[in-house]
């Protein structure tokens, strides 16, 4: 593993231990050049995922995307960082069982905002107010009212 400090092209394992209940084994590391630590994380990746854009648009499957949306539609909302991880952990999981190596990009978004639905009725108007493109504020007004219905049932 290269260092991000230096460059160097070799480290030590120094500590591992398993994170998201299993999923992923976080590592720290040293580095045999400048002797700085830092950590990596390994998940599984059963299959490759591209994912189609707008305008015909391909681009690989970014999970750090995924998360840091998720993340921003939670933030302080009091919801622990590893609950945001087994989320966005499950997502992938799903898409990646799904045996399609090529997926739309409104069917990720509508992924998230299902889980998030599950999750936090905020953080869902919050992504969905991003992900649908609110432009005025009864759109919001409007969306707000349908979810209103969805969680007093």
């Amino acid at each position: 593993m290269r260092c991000p400090f230096c460059a160097h092209d070799s480290s030590q394992v120094k500590d591992s231990r398993p994170t998201e209940d299993g999923a992923t084994i976080r590592r720290r590391r040293q580095c045999d050049g400048c002797s700085a630590r830092f950590t990596t994380f390994e998940r599984v990746q059963l299959r490759e995922l591209t994912v189609m854009k707008s305008e015909n648009r391909r681009e690989p499957f970014n999970r750090d995307k995924v998360h840091l949306s998720v993340t921003l539609a939670c933030r302080k909302r009091g919801i622990e960082p590893e609950r945001i991880d087994q989320l966005v952990s499950g997502l992938q999981r799903q898409l990646e069982t799904s045996g399609e190596t090529e997926i739309d990009s409104s069917r990720i978004g509508e992924m998230v905002m299902d889980a998030l639905q599950q999750l936090d009725s905020v953080a869902y108007i919050r992504f969905a107010s991003v992900y649908k493109d609110f432009r005025e504020a009864k759109d919001f007004e409007e969306f707000a009212g349908t979810v209103k219905d969805l969680f007093e049932e």
